[in-house]
């Protein structure tokens, strides 16, 4: 495993509260550098350096921080608080690690290959499970986890926890029989009968009362006339 990890530069922050808007309007992005046993500091990055490692790094990446340009100390990104509509940055916390000591991180799940219950019967992928939980030393914490999909050959096929193939040098803290994955079969459109209004169907019952009204008082008409001509 390389030992190069991606650096960012930071530099201590006195501004606080809704003061911060200014530094966001420079370019500086707030952050707070905190871990166990250690005091949390107030710091800003640059809002840009800081998106273009994002862009290039997984969730579980060490990152070499360097506050005041003193000597760099690995820190894990552990939150991001984002602008609800442009989804930008507003406040960043990054996790002081020390590097004898194992953490335990969320690890996403890739799926790769292609499914038979898929390609030949139409069905559809469903993640049950789009991540682990995982524990490792800091410098050996995966980014990700793939496993193959090619075992789904039919609705009833699926893929568990314990299928998955982890790291020999990180743990699994979840629950080897749960599903990972499985494939769903198409949705069957039904076609249903022609609804009628109840208002279409008031008015044929009312229809067919007049004539039966009609017929018989016909009748009843014929029979008087034959009584009178009695």
């Amino acid at each position: 495993m390389s030992t190069a990890r991606p650096t960012l530069a930071a530099d201590h922050r006195e501004v606080t509260g809704k003061a911060v808007a200014r530094l966001r309007r420079d370019g500086k992005l707030p952050a707070v550098v905190y871990g166990n046993g250690v005091e949390s500091a107030n710091v800003t990055v640059d809002a840009h350096d800081f998106e273009l490692l994002r862009r290039r790094s997984g969730p579980n990446t060490l990152v070499d921080l360097a506050v005041d340009g003193r000597k760099s100390r690995p820190v894990l990104v552990h939150g991001v608080q984002l602008h609800p509509v442009t989804r930008r940055p507003l406040h960043v916390d990054l996790f002081l690690v020390r590097m004898t000591e194992e953490l335990t991180v969320d690890v996403p799940l890739v799926p790769t290959g292609t499914a038979p219950a898929i390609e030949l019967n139409g069905g559809t992928l469903l993640h049950v499970t789009e991540s682990v939980r995982v524990r490792a030393l800091p410098d050996h914490l995966p980014q990700s986890i793939e496993y193959a999909i090619e075992s789904l050959v039919d609705f009833e096929s699926v893929i568990h926890v314990g299928d998955l193939t982890i790291p020999a040098d990180a743990t699994l803290l979840a629950d080897a029989g749960e599903i990972v994955a499985k494939v769903l079969p198409p949705r069957v459109e039904v076609e249903e009968a022609p609804v009628v209004a109840e208002g279409a169907e008031a008015a044929e019952g009312a229809e067919g009362a007049e004539v039966a009204e009609g017929v018989g008082g016909s009748s009843a008409g014929g029979a008087e006339s034959d009584s009178t001509d009695a």
